[in-house]
């Protein structure tokens, strides 16, 4: 892609309007606690204070809005207490001294930006200290005064926090929706199957399920019984419903048989509908009368034989499960030690540590961004105070909130502050001219800015920023600065972060093109460990550990999505492909998805326990681990994986076996042989 059409696709995407579920009680809430914030401020500590603490409950409510599984006031406590820390910090070393405060921005900016290592929410939270310390170390005059301010914005997320548990809205919703999202996305994967028999899956769903059922202990103890126990169901749902659908291990591809399976796939994706609809709400499962008498009838041993019987039987009773497992009220409740459990803030220390430390190395893009950003910030508080203008913080603030590390995001987000900044500010000091408003009136008017903030932010970055640019200017009138002190500042200063920040990103990218071969060539791997660990179970029924093959899959899903991810993020950079073309990359990521798939139904029919080993899997598996491993290698060097080896293994394989293990067998060698097709010249 040139750089002429990735400069016009960011921008698009950074003024693009989306449509997004909005949470008007939950901004509602937030909005009440800035007002509350700002009003005790101003009754009792003046303007000065007021806007101190508007700030850490502003910043304080942005995070509780983050995707994040952690209780929402943790993340307000979080973010109230690293804001007043680094508030009091850059007043403590940069008061008086230029130089020593840049100095420390350095640092806090290039520590702030390692915190990415984390995920994007600890980045965010990272990010909005940084820009937060820019402002706020301007407005104290004393050490006494400046312990005050960050006081207050400590007051301000604790505000926050303690009106999310006081007022909780919608408890557990955001795991709710991550359940009822993958029960949803296997009932539209069961319709597909009805006239795809190999129809593609996303495992996002289910990962994203996984991930919001990792709970402390304490939330174990407090977990709806709706929430525990649906999601290893639909984990197992899913490779039946697969093996069920397939002429290869099912039923035939027309005739009786194959009518009765689109009936019984038809009547899953009801009733997988019906216990999504439940879990979302809280409400008893309503699933539909025909679709129970498809699921319980009588005639489908009749029609159905063999390994297809044995699906459709355990899919009928995985959808009992489901039903009884997913029932408000049922009086079920899960101990801490059978859940899956997330470390403590002060437990997680340790691991972002070593996330952290990771990341330091040559060509990590992780590092690179903190270098980036670190950069800029610095340039950026410079330029501003080189310039005849006042606010000089306002350019590199732009820059450290706008800069993320990927190319897409940043240049979009650059698009969009500006030109939300642009709107915002035209609006709110036309507001300022007509109304003249005293000090509460403006206070109130920025609490109304947040808010609307905080119910649209999900649209868009240059919706919010429209917002925030008003809130901005309404909270430092409150203070009694007029709107021509700050608006043309702001403007000018807003472009220079943002031209910043996009010159960084061009001078010194972490392209994510160049990566794709190893992303793919992680995937690549990650399927072979995962066949292995299937047909291992063939091998050695008696000592087979499920829990390999689930660790194997897990890391599966997670290669994929990284692979997915780095494609979306390629798809829009302005560097030419470097050896993996659009056609080969989609080639091979199709050919590993069905190799995933294919080990997926080979998972559906595990053999007995007391059933005697498979001659030849365990020397099959072997090979096939071998095989795709230094086939990911050379994937990594830029050659063309070669599969003779396991394909002469498998011609040679003459022992008596299971018809669908070798089946499955042969379609994973197929699919190997895919990949390679895909990526030659």
């Amino acid at each position: 892609m040139s750089w002429l059409r990735a400069l016009k696709d960011t921008a698009r995407s950074g003024v693009t309007v989306e449509r997004a579920r909005l949470e008007p009680l939950v901004a509602l809430r937030a909005a009440v606690g800035l007002a509350i914030v700002i009003g005790a401020g101003l009754a009792l500590l003046g303007p000065g204070a007021a806007a101190s603490s508007a700030f850490g409950a502003f910043m304080a409510a942005i995070a509780t809005f983050q995707q994040s599984w952690r209780p929402r006031p943790v993340l307000a406590l979080a973010s109230g207490l690293t804001l007043a820390v680094s508030t009091f910090v850059g007043y403590l070393v940069g008061a008086s001294h230029t130089a020593l405060f840049l100095a420390l921005l350095a640092v806090w900016t290039f520590a702030a930006s390692l915190m990415w290592a984390a995920g994007p929410t600890a980045g965010i939270i990272a990010s909005g200290n940084v820009a937060i310390m820019l402002v706020t170390v301007t407005l104290p005059t004393s050490v006494p005064q400046a312990a005050g301010h960050a006081a207050m914005i400590a007051a301000g997320g604790v505000v926050q926090a303690l009106l999310i548990v006081l007022f909780p809205i919608r408890r557990w919703g955001a795991q709710r929706d991550a359940l009822a999202d993958a029960l949803a996305a296997e009932a539209d994967y069961a319709r597909r199957l009805r006239h795809d028999p190999h129809a593609p899956f996303d495992p996002q769903p289910l990962m994203r399920a996984r991930a919001a059922a990792t709970v402390t202990a304490r939330q174990a103890r407090r977990r709806p019984a709706e929430l525990h126990g649906a999601r290893g169901l639909a984990e197992r749902i899913r490779p039946v419903l697969a093996s069920l659908a397939d002429p290869a291990v099912g039923a035939p591809a027309e005739g009786p048989a194959r009518d009765r399976v689109r009936e019984l796939l038809a009547a899953a994706g009801s009733v997988l509908d019906a216990a999504a609809r439940a879990i979302r709400h809280g409400e008893p499962v309503r699933p539909s009368a025909p679709a129970l008498s498809v699921l319980r009838s009588p005639d489908t041993a009749d029609l159905l034989t063999g390994a297809p019987l044995r699906a459709a039987r355990r899919l009928a009773a995985l959808l009992d499960d489901v039903r009884e497992t997913v029932e408000p009220g049922s009086g079920r409740t899960a101990e801490p030690g059978e859940s899956m459990l997330r470390p403590t803030l002060w437990r997680m220390a340790p691991l972002v540590l070593k996330a952290v430390r990771a990341e330091l190395r040559p060509g990590s893009p992780i590092l690179r961004h903190a270098l980036r950003v670190t950069a800029v910030a610095c340039a950026g508080l410079v330029i501003g105070l080189a310039l005849p203008l006042g606010h000089a913080y306002w350019a590199p603030m732009a820059s450290v909130m706008v800069m993320r590390p990927d190319f897409t995001q940043t240049y979009s987000r650059a698009v969009a502050r500006f030109a939300g900044t642009l709107v915002g500010v035209a609006v709110a000091t036309g507001i300022v001219q007509l109304a003249q408003p005293g000090m509460y009136l403006s206070g109130l008017l920025a609490v109304v800015s947040a808010g609307l903030m905080y119910v649209l932010m999900r649209t868009g970055y240059a919706v919010a920023q429209l917002f925030v640019s008003a809130y901005v200017v309404f909270l430092l009138g409150m203070g009694g600065v007029r709107w021509d002190q700050t608006v043309p500042d702001r403007v000018t200063l807003t472009l220079v972060g943002g031209l910043l920040a996009m010159a960084a990103y061009a001078l010194y990218p972490a392209w994510e093109t160049p990566r794709l071969r190893t992303r793919l060539a992680d995937w690549l791997a990650a399927d072979g460990r995962y066949a292995a660990a299937v047909l291992g179970q063939y091998a050695d029924p008696a000592g087979a550990r499920r829990a390999d093959v689930r660790e194997a899959l897990l890391d599966t899903r997670d290669a994929r999505i990284a692979w997915q991810d780095a494609l979306t993020r390629a798809a829009g950079e302005p560097v030419r492909h470097r050896g993996l073309s659009r056609a080969a990359a989609e080639g091979a990521g199709d050919a590993l998805a069905a190799m995933g798939r294919h080990a997926m139904l080979l998972e559906a029919h595990p053999p007995d326990r007391d059933g005697a080993p498979v001659p030849g899997a365990a020397e099959f598996a072997g090979a096939l681990r071998d095989a795709t491993e230094a086939g990911a290698k050379a994937v990594r060097e830029r050659h063309v994986p070669q599969w003779d080896g396991v394909r002469a293994l498998l011609t040679a394989w003459d022992t008596p076996a299971s018809g669908v293990l070798r089946g499955a067998a042969e379609q994973l060698v197929d699919s190997l042989d895919e990949v390679s097709e895909a990526l030659r010249p």
